[in-house]
């Protein structure tokens, strides 16, 4: 646990610590502990960093309004985390939620990042009005966050096109079991400031980019195999792989082939 400024953040350091670094950022709903199976299949050969991010897990906001949880604050106090830990230079890991906020760390922080891979990630939304859009959308999801069972929230949630192979997955009753631990009262502050509708578009940063980037897609996941092959197309230094038998949540639904191709992609 690391507290400075308005962050007292819950982590866990793993793994061969005279090894390479890689930070690794959940998504929405999720914890440091999403990433406990792939880490354990990469910690000999690397240090593992990862992260409860604000509103989830065990990170909980110490001081200061809700803009604790948007993307360039929260973006920010990662740094100084790796600052605190002495960490100068990282690869970078990040699942959908996290995915965006590893691109935005990655553009706005270049210098701190050897290669990224981003899982099923976006760079946001293009206009003011899908953004206006989707934010309402946010905000409406937020107060049914915190008015309902976090249960049903979260059957509901998953209940998406998106996700329907992981529904299919027989681990997908123990995945919504780790999720119940988190307060969907934070839960709530970290959709409405750290949702798609309040995200900064990074489309039109994606070609000043020069940081190898792997973006991964699920076979199954049409909709994000569109939207990383347009990042790709925008972005030399970035190379996309589509993931067989996996939809959005490609390190639960296939671990083996994920964890193959992000350790190959780091080597």
């Amino acid at each position: 646990m690391d507290k400075f400024n308005n962050y007292n953040f819950h982590y866990s350091l793993s793994g061969n610590n005279n090894q390479q670094t890689i930070l690794f950022l959940h998504g929405f709903t999720g914890s440091s502990q999403d990433f406990s199976s792939v880490i354990s299949l990469l910690s000999k050969k690397y240090c593992c960093l990862a992260v409860d991010l604000p509103g989830h897990g065990g990170t909980k906001k110490v001081i200061g309004d809700e803009s604790c949880y948007n993307m360039p604050n929260t973006a920010q106090a990662l740094i100084q985390l790796l600052d605190d830990l002495q960490i100068d230079k990282c690869l970078l890991l990040g699942y959908s939620m996290g995915g965006r906020l590893a691109l935005y760390m990655t553009l706005h922080f270049p210098e701190r990042f050897e290669k990224v891979v981003l899982e099923s990630a976006s760079p946001g939304l293009k206009t003011e009005k899908e953004r206006s859009r989707r934010l309402e959308a946010d905000l409406q999801l937020a107060q049914k966050l915190e008015n309902s069972n976090i249960k049903d929230f979260l059957l509901n949630w998953y209940d998406r096109p998106l996700f329907k192979s992981l529904k299919n997955s027989p681990q997908f009753d123990k995945l919504i079991e780790t999720r119940l631990a988190n307060n969907p009262l934070e839960l709530a502050k970290s959709l409405r400031n750290m949702g798609t509708g309040n995200q900064p578009s990074l489309w039109e940063k994606l070609a000043q980019n020069q940081i190898p980037i792997l973006l991964l897609a699920g076979a199954d996941d049409d909709k994000f195999i569109t939207i990383n092959t347009e990042m790709a197309s925008l972005c030399p230094a970035a190379t996309l792989e589509i993931v067989p038998k996996a939809g959005h949540n490609i390190h639960f639904e296939n671990i083996d082939t994920f964890v193959a191709v992000v350790r190959q992609f780091y080597d």
